[in-house]
């Protein structure tokens, strides 16, 4: 698999992560508990997934520099509110896309470097 994929397999399972965290907020606030049966597996969800990407995270960075791998993580700064706009229905600011153009240029160019 070539590294660029798996770095940003591992970056969209961040990002999912961060939206079954937000899932798990919500659960622990209508439940009041954490261990809730819901907001729980929301939250062991949100864990496992987490660990899986730490693991293919990891064999990641063994491919490559990390100069030119992690510039990979700044896209979760663009994934996460997009789902979270599609699954969620939070709303977007129009400064949001000048921002993704921003990261998606940076993400580039130091890749490329």
């Amino acid at each position: 698999m070539p590294t660029y994929l798996a770095a940003l397999l591992c970056v969209c399972g961040i990002a999912a992560g961060q939206l079954l965290f937000k899932c798990t907020a919500n659960s622990q606030t209508l439940s009041g508990s954490y261990l809730h049966p819901r907001t729980l597996l929301w939250l062991l969800s949100a864990l496992l997934l987490y660990g899986v990407t730490t693991f293919g995270w990891i064999w990641t960075l063994q491919q490559g520099p990390l100069s030119k791998i992690y510039p990979w993580m700044a896209l979760a700064f663009v994934i996460v509110p997009l789902l979270s706009a599609v699954l969620l229905g939070e709303r977007l600011q129009a400064t949001y896309w000048l921002g993704v153009t921003m990261i998606v240029t940076g993400v580039t160019i130091a890749v490329r470097s």
